[in-house]
């Protein structure tokens, strides 16, 4: 059976974020590993939680899933609305208009709750982080920084944000961790091109990238998730 449940985390390197609210569910007493699951921009924890019970059916193991709410901020493409994002979109030119201090601040919320998971005798090596669209982005900037490496990361219809800074501050231990990464063929929210030219940024960095594209647009769909479980039980085999 499932449980779920909502805790608080705080990041005591954090005086910009609030105490992260995440939705946790469990598909077992014991589950063997953890998938941290960032949402997307104005979206919350919520978002994926019925993901679980699709993936499951399809085999993958017990698992705890980490689902956080990212913080409350004005969006300026938005028109500054106040939305849950974990960084501020400022334009459409998501290369030369990055929010890197937020990145970098979601950055290490994102490794607290790693460092939770960890005190609560989680094996790095038994978990995963994952993203959609801005969380897809968190996810890459935060796991190819880790000096010990996660089991896997997956990057849902994403980008590498920070690409430029990379190769300086990505940390070797992380070299060989696996790299799910989809996208939408008639993605309108982030082009094709700009995820085909992270997933070959990271290429040509030596890293390992499993590469998926379906037809669709900013979403998921039923394949993907068929390919999503097949990566998470080739990792927590």
């Amino acid at each position: 059976m499932s449980t779920s449940s909502q805790s608080a985390i705080r990041n005591p390197q954090s005086e910009i974020y609030p105490p992260l609210e995440a939705v946790e569910l469990q598909t077992s007493s014991t589950p063997s590993g953890t998938v941290l699951w960032l949402h997307g921009l104005g979206a919350d924890g919520y978002d994926f939680v019925p993901v679980v019970r699709e993936i499951e059916a399809l085999g993958v193991p017990a698992l705890r899933y980490v689902f956080p709410h990212a913080p409350m901020r004005p969006v300026t493409i938005n028109g500054g609305q106040v939305m849950r994002a974990w960084y501020d979109i400022l334009g459409t030119e998501l290369v030369r208009h990055e929010d890197e201090a937020a990145i970098r601040e979601s950055q290490r919320a994102v490794e607290a709750l790693i460092a939770r998971e960890v005190g609560r005798g989680v094996p790095r090596a038994r978990i995963v982080l994952t993203g959609f669209s801005q969380g897809a982005a968190i996810t890459l900037q935060t796991g190819l920084r880790q000096r010990e490496p996660l089991a896997g990361l997956m990057a849902l219809s994403g980008y590498l944000p920070l690409a430029a800074a990379l190769p300086a501050e990505r940390a070797p231990q992380s070299a060989h961790v696996p790299i799910f990464m989809a996208h939408g063929a008639g993605d309108p929210v982030i082009p094709p091109a700009r995820a085909t030219a992270s997933r070959d940024a990271l290429r040509s960095l030596g890293y390992t990238v499993q590469w998926h594209e379906y037809p669709m647009q900013h979403s998921v769909c039923a394949d993907e998730l068929r390919d999503i479980a097949a990566f998470l039980q080739a990792t927590f085999r």
